[in-house]
């Protein structure tokens, strides 16, 4: 890029008068076909939506809400309302009525952009507690409603001239909200303005360190978590990536193998999904399966030998062998051959989950940050340490409390929450700095690694102070279990809950013979119970003993993303568990 836009209108201008006809989008339509535009053709679209929303009353300053899935649309109405002047603000597919309700209250909405009638449901059972919210422009199912727009009679419009349009935009501008998923409470608006996104893509644009025009992502995670409105959104407008959308994340896999994509972003369960899924896949023939593992162990050194670019010439022949033995056509089956940088990211993730895929060939980097700093803090694609979540991104100070907090600044960092002066002064002190609420520790070269989150840890009865996440993700390296949550507050000891992994258990379970047997019942076999009960206390060996897990429930069930235990991106609700739970938690203890 010739010259650092200042705002995201800015980058998007310049992005299609470089790479107009390049592809921009590309998604399947219901009868499987593949359908695409170009940027020239997604810059006409923004640019007519932009008018039509104009006509609709949008006017600078004001906030539309977006709930839209994975879909192309997505991409032209955010920007179009950027254009407008306006600020989008995406919330989570999976609101409730009375979540909406307070989303729509408290960014001051007056018009919704939705998906289908499903979601505007969720509107009309809301309106009563939004007078403000007059106005609904809906993109498929389109009701016959005097508040309803159809999205395709914004594309009506006779289109507005962006360049002049993206001119009356300032960098201290909203670029959106982002509301915090909200484990507990309702969740805060945080505030990300175009000086902030800019902010960040440079960063990102500076890690990548290479041309990333034309490189293919698939868009899967809800547009509501910055770190997928980063990867496919944001980089999207500045960088010319290739988006493919992907409107149902269960079905990514189909995606990856389709898509081939050469930059892919997960949250650590999608990384443990996948590598569950080629692990029950392999294991369906006990000698492939000892092969593979044998080639995995003897690639796990050279793997990351190689992000450092220091391995030998023995080393690189074992590498090439290894490889063409198997490896790199599981690779190829699963559509990760293709991949020049994997990123994880959002929770934390176990060391063996980086080795392993470095092992497999994909070069799988965790990065660290939050909404509150636009995504990534610290990341090293190259060089990387498992274990760390790698060093400050070009542009960002990261540094640590005199009581071990991560904190950083930058122009990455938010003015605030919305609307929330007493939250912000207690998140940003006097000095710029952002407060994380976690504690880590930086090495010498200036690796980070987080050992605890402090609004998480788990008091025992000894006065222990101890990390669930760090046990869980320990946990979860066990191949049968797919899901681990920590408990032990005001106790003796730390318990946990363990859930069946439900691609990898039936695998297991029918090579010993345990066959068709569902997941509610294989967590009763004594055997399976028996399994993880040896391979909890092998994984619990690195921690000392008041941390380690004492004592494990097996349960055969299935936490989903965007449900009752998980928020979309799949972090643990606690509060919620273990009120569901407290009957399975409390046999922990009786």
């Amino acid at each position: 890029m010739s010259s650092q836009p200042t705002t995201v209108v800015e980058a998007f201008a310049s992005t299609v008068a470089r790479s107009g006809d390049r592809t921009a989008l590309r998604w399947r339509e219901a009868d499987g076909n593949s359908s695409s535009w170009t940027f020239h053709e997604l810059a006409d679209r923004v640019a007519r939506a932009t008018a039509g929303l104009r006509d609709l009353g949008v006017r600078p300053g004001d906030r539309v809400l977006l709930m839209l899935r994975n879909v192309a649309e997505f991409h032209v109405a955010d920007l179009a309302v950027l254009f407008a002047g306006a600020t989008p603000v995406s919330i989570y597919n999976s609101s409730s009525p009375e979540q909406v309700a307070y989303l729509a209250g408290h960014a001051g909405a007056r018009l919704a952009i939705v998906e289908d009638a499903g979601f505007l449901a969720r509107f009309d059972a809301a309106l009563d507690d939004l007078p403000d919210l007059t106005r609904f422009v809906v993109v498929r199912d389109v009701p016959a409603r005097d508040d309803v727009t159809a999205f395709a009679s914004l594309l009506e419009a006779a289109p507005a001239d962006l360049v002049e349009a993206a001119s009356a935009v300032t960098p201290d501008d909203l670029a959106t909200v982002i509301y915090t998923s909200g484990t507990t409470g309702n969740p805060k608006g945080v505030m990300v303005t175009h000086r902030n996104v800019c902010a960040e893509v440079a960063a990102l644009a500076a890690e990548f360190a290479t041309d990333l025009t034309g490189k293919r992502i698939v868009s899967y995670l809800p547009m509501a978590h910055i770190a997928e409105r980063a990867i496919s959104h944001y980089l999207l407008a500045f960088e010319a990536v290739e988006v493919t959308c992907c409107p149902d994340p269960a079905q990514l896999s189909t995606y990856l193998a389709d898509v081939h994509p050469q930059v892919l972003f997960g949250v650590p369960r999608v990384w443990e999904k996948l590598r569950g899924g080629i692990l029950a896949a392999v294991g369906r023939d006990a000698a492939k399966a000892a092969s593979f593992a044998a080639a995995i162990e003897v690639a796990k050194p050279i793997g990351l030998a190689r992000s450092w670019q220091a391995t030998t010439p023995e080393q690189d022949a074992i590498w090439d062998e290894v490889q063409a033995g198997g490896l790199a056509a599981v690779r190829q089956l699963v559509g990760l051959d293709q991949v020049e940088f994997a990123i994880t990211g959002a929770a934390p993730i176990p060391d063996v989950v980086i080795e392993w895929f470095n092992a497999l060939g994909v070069p799988l980097a965790e990065v660290y940050g939050m909404s509150e700093n636009t995504g990534a803090m610290t990341l090293a694609l190259r060089k990387i340490k498992p274990g760390t979540v790698g060093k400050a991104v070009p542009g960002v100070e990261v540094a640590l409390a005199e009581d071990g907090e991560v904190i950083c600044r930058g122009d990455v960092v938010t003015p605030g929450y919305l609307d929330d002066p007493e939250k912000t002064a207690e998140a940003i002190d006097a000095d710029g700095w952002l407060h994380t609420g976690d504690i880590g520790v930086l090495d010498d070269e200036g690796y980070l690694r987080i050992i605890d989150r402090k609004k998480e840890l788990i008091i025992t009865a000894g006065g222990k102070n101890i990390s669930p996440a760090n046990l869980e993700a320990a946990l979860k390296t066990i191949p049968l279990v797919g899901q681990a949550f920590a408990v032990g507050d005001g106790q003796p000891y730390v318990g946990a809950l363990v859930l069946l992994d439900p691609d990898v258990a039936p695998v297991w379970a029918a090579a010993q013979g345990l066959t068709e047997l569902p997941l509610p019942d294989l967590a009763e076999q004594p055997s399976v119970v028996a399994e993880i009960e040896r391979a909890v206390d092998e994984v619990m060996a690195g921690f000392n003993g008041a941390e380690r897990v004492k004592k494990v429930n097996v349960l055969g069930i299935e936490w989903l993303p965007d449900s009752d235990e998980l928020t979309p991106t799949s972090k643990l609700k606690r509060r919620v568990i273990k009120e569901k739970y407290a009957a399975e938690i409390a046999a922990l203890y009786s």
